[in-house]
């Protein structure tokens, strides 16, 4: 890809557009394209972590750059550490500016270089270089000897590599003041050489000797540790310089040698003892100005989540702590959370991380906390659950903490996250697991979610006969009991939400014969009108679908939904629904395939219960659209069913004017009710409720002005 313009950018703006589509995923060989042109895209600090980016692209678009700063860890795509340090070396202005390299992660490759023209290319080629990170990469004894050749190296992070020696150290000792060695496993020197390396570097003030205290094989580990143990006891002579010290991991460090070791240095300023079992030494908390990371108490274990990032074994250790520390937590804690998702975004695929960092959630967002955090941090907060979610589908606890975390009624109703994507997580969960508790919470997640996707994206879910199927089964066990809870409620709404406008989920529920089941709840379940009010609501779905309608033509089901319309001891929610559905049946006379006479029955009942119903003053039901109104609205309709449309479209607009005037005007809605008043055989109570429905709207849109759509969802 290349820019259309040749657009001037200004050198920040450059690096940040490099730096975000890097971290949205849609840095590639075609997109990385349009930085070719580095005279008016000019890039100083390029960041390709993560990304899927070739050795051919990257020598094409990024090394013509002067770039003074490279982040290229865990590349995807073939590009190799001397791919990179080649293709930069072949600039001449990068020979000199570029001072801090990260390619942790990557497969350096020296060998596929050969020499070139005799001469081989390596890390001294960039001799600008003042930062370099090769943590979790092929390392070598006689690279690191061309490493610490650099004029100007201050920071060095050889982690998890195949170093054995670290004598080439002392070629840098007047500049090296960052070391990190993080688990060297196949480092080979006696405690006296190491000593001896480390006793030159004079200048170093950052040292990190930590190791893996969860790696199962540990005899290598033992002269790392002597070295620790003299280094701790020895003379502050020894690194002078030292300000900050990590071991954490360390597990033979004892606290006698920690506290010599932080007595005898004043200027220390950070100790990392994570794993260690001596961050409770007593000498630390008496160091005011001293950061530590361990365990003993709620500050350091968030300095190890703040410090450990990239450490994944630190990292669970210190969640491990705070999950403890936040299980009877009091006040909401935005600031621990943050912490925790940095730990989660950093380690997506480690399952020990996610399992411990989703349990720290919910402890964080449970008893109310979450309305007091910000909302772009639950946002992204579950966004990394439904990725654990998705990356984990069997792992039946990360799914439950994940599940729990989700159960939030304000999480679900106010959040933003992706909603369509959640929802078939939960379905794909409850499909595998029968715990009735999480069943229970898994179906009322389904049900709320379901009612706030739009119609394309409920009409997506309905394709899937699963979900309908997986629904039923709930509403069947349910039923087969005479059980009446939240699970069948929340069940029957994810259902009605699930069928609305939606064809297909309709005809899903035909086929899974749903139908038949409903009929036995409405039977069974006659008094409880929670009930009725969610089988008839579905029912009305149905109804508005012309080819199911013949589903429908049953004259028990009919006489029972008419009788339910007709008996005033039925709350109005319930003759409500049982109304719609039977005005939809009715308004296609050629449709109709029973006898007449009950049609008329039903019309002339319809026309009779709508005009003794009274206003309920809680909003009973929201709609995404009114299109389904629209047949029933037309001039040669029996009043009994225009009657029923108008009041309901009267009931919404009274209780949410601001959110139905707009969707009226722009369904054709209003016009239908102006002809409806203007036709001569329209009846007065018809007639009445139109001119009063378009004179609510005349009133909003006299004091606001016409407003956006703001869709709803046909639910309770």
């Amino acid at each position: 890809m290349c820019l259309r313009l040749a657009l001037v950018l200004p050198q920040e703006v450059t690096d940040q557009l490099l730096c975000n589509m890097a971290a949205q995923g849609i840095l590639n060989d075609t997109t990385v394209g349009i930085f070719r042109n580095c005279k008016e895209l000019r890039l100083r600090r390029a960041s390709i972590r993560c990304c899927p980016v070739s050795a051919e692209a990257f020598r094409l678009a990024l090394c013509p750059h002067r770039l003074q700063e490279l982040d290229a860890s865990w590349v995807s795509g073939g590009l190799t550490g001397a791919s990179i340090v080649s293709g930069l070396a072949f600039n001449p202005e990068c020979r000199s500016s570029l001072q801090r390299l990260s390619l942790n992660g990557l497969h350096l490759d020296w060998e596929s270089l050969g020499d070139s023209g005799g001469v081989r290319v390596g890390f001294s080629s960039l001799q600008g270089l003042r930062t370099l990170n090769l943590a979790h990469t092929d390392l070598t004894d006689d690279v690191l000897e061309d490493i610490c050749s650099l004029p100007q190296l201050e920071s060095l992070d050889i982690s998890c590599t195949a170093v054995s020696n670290l004598t080439a150290l002392l070629e840098c000792k007047n500049t090296l003041r960052s070391l990190i060695a993080h688990r060297l496993r196949q480092l080979d020197m006696s405690a006296a050489r190491l000593l001896f390396v480390l006793r030159q570097l004079h200048v170093l003030r950052h040292l990190e000797f930590s190791d893996d205290h969860f790696d199962a094989d540990d005899s290598d580990g033992k002269d790392g540790d002597e070295t620790v143990r003299q280094l701790l006891e020895g003379s502050p002579q020894l690194l002078p310089a030292l300000v900050s010290l990590d071991l954490s991991g360390r597990k033979r460090i004892t606290e006698a040698s920690v506290r010599s070791f932080v007595e005898a240095r004043s200027g220390l300023v950070f100790l990392g003892l994570v794993a260690t079992g001596v961050s409770n030494c007593d000498v630390l908390s008496s160091r005011t100005n001293l950061k530590v990371t361990g365990d003993a108490n709620e500050s350091q274990v968030c300095e190890a989540l703040r410090r450990y990032r990239e450490r994944e074994c630190f990292l669970r250790e210190a969640l491990v702590h705070l999950y403890n520390l936040t299980t009877d937590i009091e006040q909401p804690r935005p600031d621990l959370l943050t912490l925790v998702l940095s730990g989660m975004q950093s380690h997506v695929a480690c399952l020990h991380v996610q399992l411990v960092a989703t349990a720290c959630v919910f402890n964080l967002s449970a008893q109310g906390h979450a309305e007091a955090m910000p909302v772009c941090l639950l946002s992204s907060t579950v966004t990394q659950l439904l990725c654990a979610m998705r990356t984990f589908p069997n792992h039946q606890q990360v799914q439950k903490n994940c599940l729990l975390a989700l159960c939030s009624d304000y999480i679900l109703q106010d959040v933003p996250f992706d909603k369509y994507l959640a929802v078939t997580l939960v379905i794909n969960w409850l499909s595998s697991y029968d715990d009735p508790t999480l069943q229970r919470m898994a179906v009322a997640v389904i049900s709320i979610l379901v009612a706030k996707l739009s119609i394309e994206e409920t009409a997506q879910l309905g394709k899937d006969i699963f979900i309908v199927k997986q629904l039923l089964g709930i509403v069947q066990q349910k039923a087969m009991v005479g059980v009446v809870d939240s699970t069948l409620k929340f069940a029957l709404s994810a259902l009605w939400n699930l069928t609305d406008e939606t064809p297909t989920a309709a005809r899903h529920f035909i086929q899974c014969q749903g139908l038949e089941l409903y009929e036995e709840v409405l039977e069974s379940y006659y008094t409880e009108s929670s009930i009725q009010q969610k089988v008839l609501g579905l029912l009305n779905n149905l109804a508005e679908v012309e080819e199911l309608q013949e589903n429908l033509m049953e004259e028990d089901l009919l006489e029972h939904i008419l009788n339910l319309l007709q008996d005033t001891q039925v709350e109005v929610e319930v003759r409500y629904f049982a109304g719609g559905t039977l005005a939809q049946l009715t308004s296609r006379p050629d449709a109709w395939t029973l006898d007449d006479e009950l049609r008329t029955t039903i019309l002339n009942q319809l026309h009779a219960s709508v005009t003794s119903w009274t206003q309920p003053e809680r909003e009973m039901v929201s709609y995404r659209s009114f299109r389904p109104f629209c047949p029933l609205l037309q001039t040669s309709q029996p009043p009994g069913v225009q009657l029923w449309a108008v009041w309901a479209i009267h009931l919404l607009c009274s209780q949410n004017t601001a959110q139905y005037s707009s969707m009226l005007q722009t369904e054709g809605v209003i016009d239908l009710l102006k002809a409806l008043t203007a036709h001569p055989d329209t009846h007065t109570d018809v007639k009445g409720r139109s001119e009063s429905v378009l004179c609510l709207i005349d009133q909003h849109q006299s004091h606001s002005g016409p407003l956006d759509n703001q869709p709803g969802t046909r639910s309770s």
